[in-house]
C-alpha cells in the first residue's frame, strides 16, 4: 500500500461510493450530508433500509444556523473530537457538552434522570436558536423532544441520530412527530460518527465545497 495523502483519500472513498451505491432517494445537498456518513461509517445502510430522514427545512435551517455562528449542543464528547475545528473558529460556534459536568452529575442523582437528560435540560436558554446534535443517548433527545413540547426551547435544528437498543429507535420516531426542523434516520443504527458527519457535511455546503 502506498502512503497516500488525505484529500486524495478522500476523493477516491467519495468516487467508490458514487460507483457503489445504486439507487436512492436523495438528491442535492441531502445527498451531500447521507454519502458523507457513508464516507464516515462505510455503511451504505444509512442509504438504504435505514436511511436518513429529513424534514423539509431541515438542510436550509442548518446552515442559517451554522454560518450564524449559534450553539451546537452535543450529548457526549466524542462528537466533539470529531468535529473539524477550523469551522467553529472560522464561524464562532460554541460547542457545548455538559455529560461530565459535575453539577449535572448530582442533579440527574437528585432527580433519577440519566445524565444525559439532565445535560440538555439545564442548557434550554442555550438551545434557542441553537443545533442541537444527539449521537449516542436516546433518553436525551427524548428530554429535548419534550422541551420542544413544553415551550421551553426552540432550537434552529435536531439532528437525532442515537445509536442502541433500547429507545433509540422510538426516539427517532417521536422526533418526525415534532413541527421542527429535524434529521434523523431509521432504526437502532446511528452514533458520533454519523451525527458529527451531519455537522462537517453541512459546514462543507456553507463553504461551497
Amino acid at each position: 500500500m502506498q502512503t497516500r495523502k488525505g484529500q486524495s483519500i478522500e476523493d477516491e472513498s467519495m468516487e467508490i461510493i458514487e460507483r457503489e451505491i445504486g439507487p436512492h432517494p436523495y438528491k442535492g445537498h441531502e445527498w451531500k450530508i447521507v454519502r458523507r456518513i457513508i464516507h464516515s461509517t462505510a455503511d451504505f445502510d444509512f442509504a438504504g433500509k435505514n436511511g436518513l430522514v429529513f424534514h423539509k427545512d431541515a438542510v436550509n435551517a442548518g446552515l442559517d444556523a451554522l454560518k450564524s455562528g449559534k450553539n451546537i449542543i452535543v450529548d457526549v464528547n466524542g462528537i466533539i473530537g470529531l468535529l473539524n475545528k477550523q469551522n467553529l473558529q472560522d464561524f464562532k460556534n460554541q460547542v457545548i457538552c455538559d455529560i461530565s459536568n459535575p453539577d449535572v452529575v448530582k442533579e440527574a442523582t437528585k432527580l433519577n434522570k440519566t445524565r444525559a437528560q439532565t445535560a440538555m435540560r439545564i442548557r434550554a436558554s442555550e438551545m434557542n436558536g441553537a443545533v442541537v446534535v444527539i449521537g449516542n443517548a436516546p433518553t436525551a433527545l427524548l428530554e429535548v423532544i419534550q422541551m420542544v413540547k413544553e415551550n421551553a426551547t426552540r432550537p434552529s435544528l435536531i439532528i437525532g441520530v442515537p445509536v442502541g437498543f433500547v429507545c433509540a429507535s422510538e426516539s427517532k420516531d417521536e422526533l418526525q412527530a415534532l413541527d421542527i426542523p429535524f434529521i434523523t434516520n431509521k432504526g437502532r443504527k446511528g452514533g458520533s460518527p454519523c451525527a458529527s458527519a451531519i455537522i462537517n457535511a453541512l459546514f462543507k455546503i456553507v463553504r461551497g465545497d
